[in-house]
């Protein structure tokens, strides 16, 4: 199912699959953190950025309650490190299929808790329960932005696009300049198409799930939790085929 990659060009038929799915899954996490209370979820930048603006006009409260949030982001990457990244160091099969059942059971928790009012009114402003909404949020997405990093090496994470797009506008002009030094043409070509793709999808999942989300609010988590559930079992049949280290 994963198998480790030293660079965006060499990827299989699973591998596209595997990444356009989680970057429309991101996509969709993240719409739906910003519709329901006005917040980006799957990268961090934001949140240090929120710590120092609020700290800087007095409201200090609000500045632990930023700074918190990336915290449970941290907290998400150590939990797959656990799991993945530990066990391939290890020369161990990455327990990918536990990864996969924790993003479901976050996802799933948020849209029956939201649904039931637990986070306050879905669209208003972020309120003091809302940290836990942005919390499992960012849990999710630091779970699968580790995955994705430790299961193909580095090259690639699913969960924001400034690296996708800064590597994409690097590769256009190594392919415009004929400059292939680090490789071939036809893999920075390659390389690029798979970038582009993951900007797409992600993009895309946040369109999909944003009209979802406006008409069911809270319940639209439920799209990220179901291609959780596709990866989990797709990922428990293949456990025993691959060990997450092979080229």
């Amino acid at each position: 199912m994963f198998s480790y990659h030293q660079t965006l060009s060499h990827f299989s038929r699973s591998n596209v699959t595997i990444w356009l799915s989680m970057a429309f899954q991101a996509g969709a996490i993240n719409a739906g953190g910003y519709l329901a209370c006005h917040r980006f979820v799957s990268h961090v930048t934001g949140f240090g950025t929120l710590v120092g603006t609020e700290a800087a006009q007095g409201r200090w409260m609000q500045s632990l309650a930023m700074f918190a949030v990336p915290g449970f982001f941290i907290g998400g990457t150590m939990l797959s490190a656990f799991f993945v990244d530990r066990r391939i160091q290890t020369g161990r099969k990455p327990l990918y299929p536990i990864v996969m059942f924790l993003i479901f059971f976050l996802t799933t928790s948020v849209a029956i808790s939201g649904t039931l009012g637990v986070f306050g009114e879905f669209g208003a402003p972020l309120a003091r329960h809302g940290h836990l909404l942005l919390a499992a949020l960012c849990l999710a997405c630091g779970i699968q932005n580790a995955t994705v990093t430790s299961a193909f090496g580095a090259i690639i994470r699913t969960t924001h696009l400034t690296g996708i797009t800064t590597d994409l506008g690097i590769g256009i002009v190594r392919v415009l300049s004929h400059s292939h030094k680090i490789q071939p043409r036809t893999n920075e070509v390659r390389a690029n198409w798979m970038r582009a793709g993951l900007i797409s999808s992600f993009t895309l999942g946040s369109l999909v799930s944003a009209y979802v989300y406006l008409h069911a609010q809270y319940w639209g988590f439920l799209i990220p939790a179901s291609i959780a559930t596709i990866l989990f079992f797709w990922s428990l049949i293949h456990f025993n085929e691959h060990d997450g280290t092979s080229s």
